[in-house]
């Protein structure tokens, strides 16, 4: 039990990180001409935990819907106040995560001093 909550902790935390690291590159590039933003969406892996999936895909649609909300083809896609808010929740997410690998650290710890 301790060990698989470990491994679902840890699988968060990257995934996480991942989210957080693909916003800050659209942060980053929020006003670089013709950048297209990256879109993290989470998917369940089939042992358990959380995978993030960086796509690229949606690059063609936010250029389409830059341009059609500012009229102006050098603009990127990046919404900076979506891309906050997604900071601000991935956070949330990694810092839940590494609780859980704290807490499954503290039961694996008592389990093992049982033993003695």
């Amino acid at each position: 039990m301790a060990i698989s909550s470990l491994n679902i902790g840890i699988s968060g935390m990257k995934a996480y990180q991942g989210a957080l690291d693909s916003s800050a590159n659209n942060i980053a590039n929020a006003q670089t001409k013709g950048y297209q933003p990256q879109l993290a969406s989470f998917q369940e892996n089939a042992n358990g935990g959380v995978r993030v999936n960086i796509s690229k895909a949606a690059q063609d649609l936010a250029a389409i819907n830059s341009n059609a909300e500012n009229s102006n083809a050098d603009a990127s896609g990046t919404d900076l106040s979506t891309e906050l808010t997604n900071n601000l929740q991935y956070k949330a997410g990694f810092e839940f995560s590494a609780k859980v690998v704290k807490t499954a650290d503290e039961i694996f710890a008592t389990l093992l001093d049982l033993n003695k």
